[in-house]
């Protein structure tokens, strides 16, 4: 019987990177996955982030293609993504990622076990394979299964009807798309359609698209979607029912009162996750989960099973990759007796790549207002700044929510060109308990859109330079 110091059941961002970790720290280490194809990454690797990436920078490169002569080349003529071509790309991005992850386990001498894991009591992990079940004796075990595409119970999977998952192995061009929920995958999906060609409408219940992001930055994106990307939004919707047929899906709805029928070709269902802790061997092992079936963690990432942690999308966290890898660390950290740092779920970024990218960290204007501060922002657009204008992308703007009283910085919100690389500047100053005169008096480099984050700084106190 193989013995280990950690067992992390799981290879996504944060098992792998758990692992790792455990590794580079001198236990004895092995990692369980169970994806058939026997490759290593996780969801968001093999069906999540990496995918869906490579289709938005084809989207990306096809709108600038579309509008060459604006950057003084030549238009070749009609210019349109070929799905086929699209997806060997993406296979490619997602085949040298999960070989570079499986590197790394060799590199760093973790034990890879292809297989169904489970719990089975104290110290015991099964892994069910194609030669039998095996079991190891472990220490400590990483939980981190991840999640999966969350489906409405009266809306069945269907060939018109799909998620996520569906969407990133297809090379099918939807001839109307209609995408249910409008957080980030949802719009980023709706974003990617629209610009490869498809007839795109996005349907959100709630009162605005991106509605865990400021009110001012899911204004400034569905704009950009209505006018230029052409997607019919539309929110506060109630959906009634679905009807599938030969030819696509027949969607009754209800707005603001008024009934409304749609015809779509293909369905999405982007409402969401939901964790992966079925057959696991949780209660089997004295682990606990909630109502929802998230397991139970204490700060360290620590279960109700002191052997046990759960880190990712499987716990009651923000579901973000970054997060998973960060709790990998710190579960790691706790388990092998290091000096471990509880996460601060306030300074976590969250990240949508749709076009405009949005990205931001910390409260919110409304959030700062119910938190009782008083509250003083400062917004720049990107309409006013130089680079910006070269890349000829100069929808949206920086804005700084700030306490007035002190100066603190307590959230930025950007919604532009690379909000998602830029937004590591605030995630650091607030890290750091940064002022917004420390942002401001800041030199940013010229020229680059990072300018408008100190020009938002500036924006904070009425000074701005160039708007």
């Amino acid at each position: 019987m193989s013995q280990y110091d950690v067992i992390v059941i799981g290879s996504g961002p944060g098992g792998y990177v758990a692992a790792i970790h455990a590794a580079q720290s001198g236990l004895k280490t092995a990692i369980v996955e169970r994806e058939p194809t026997k490759r290593l990454g996780g969801t968001c690797l093999l069906r999540g982030c990496i995918p869906t990436k490579a289709m938005l920078h084809t989207a990306d490169l096809l709108w600038d293609m579309q509008r060459s002569e604006e950057f003084g080349i030549p238009s070749p003529g009609p210019v349109a993504v070929d799905m086929d071509m699209m997806s060997e790309y993406r296979a490619r991005v997602v085949a040298k990622n999960a070989n570079g992850v499986g590197f790394l386990m060799k590199k760093n001498g973790v034990d890879v076990h292809f297989g169904h894991g489970r719990l089975a009591g104290r110290g015991h992990v099964t892994v069910e394979g194609e030669d039998g079940t095996t079991t190891l004796e472990a220490k400590h075990v990483v939980l981190a299964t991840g999640s999966a595409c969350r489906q409405l119970p009266f809306l069945p999977v269907h060939e018109r009807i799909i998620d996520s998952d569906y969407l990133l192995s297809t090379t099918t061009m939807p001839e109307h798309l209609v995408v249910l929920g409008a957080g980030a995958v949802g719009s980023e999906f709706a974003s990617v359609f629209a610009r490869y060609g498809a007839k795109v409408t996005l349907i959100e219940r709630a009162d605005r698209i991106l509605p865990l992001e400021d009110a001012e930055v899911s204004a400034e994106v569905e704009k950009v979607f209505k006018r230029k990307q052409k997607i019919n939004v539309l929110t506060s919707v109630e959906l009634k029912s679905t009807e599938p047929h030969d030819g696509g899906v027949t969607l009754q709805i209800e707005r603001n009162g008024k009934a409304q029928t749609i015809e779509a070709s293909h369905v999405l269902v982007a409402i969401g996750r939901r964790p992966v802790t079925d057959d696991v061997g949780l209660a089997e092992s004295g682990v606990e989960v909630d109502e929802r079936g998230f397991v139970k963690v204490d700060g360290y990432m620590r279960t109700s099973a002191d052997w046990v942690y759960a880190i990712g999308d499987i716990v009651q966290t923000p579901w973000l990759a970054h997060v998973a890898s960060k709790e990998g660390i710190l579960a790691v950290d706790h388990l092998r007796g290091a000096d471990a740092h509880p996460i601060n779920y306030g300074h976590v970024p969250n990240c949508t790549y749709c076009s405009p990218e949005v990205a931001s960290v910390g409260l919110t204007e409304a959030a700062a207002r119910e938190a009782g501060h008083d509250v003083r922002t400062g917004t720049f657009p990107f309409s006013a700044n130089g680079k910006a204008g070269i890349l000829g992308k100069q929808e949206g703007f920086v804005k700084i929510v700030a306490d007035a009283q002190y100066g603190e910085l307590l959230g930025m919100h950007i919604v532009g060109p690379k909000a998602t690389e830029l937004i590591t500047e605030a995630t650091v100053a607030l890290e750091l308990e940064s002022t917004v005169d420390e942002i401001l008096h800041t030199i940013h480099p010229h020229p680059t859109v990072a300018e408008a984050v100190g020009e938002a700084a500036h924006a904070v106190f009425g000074e701005t330079l160039h708007a």
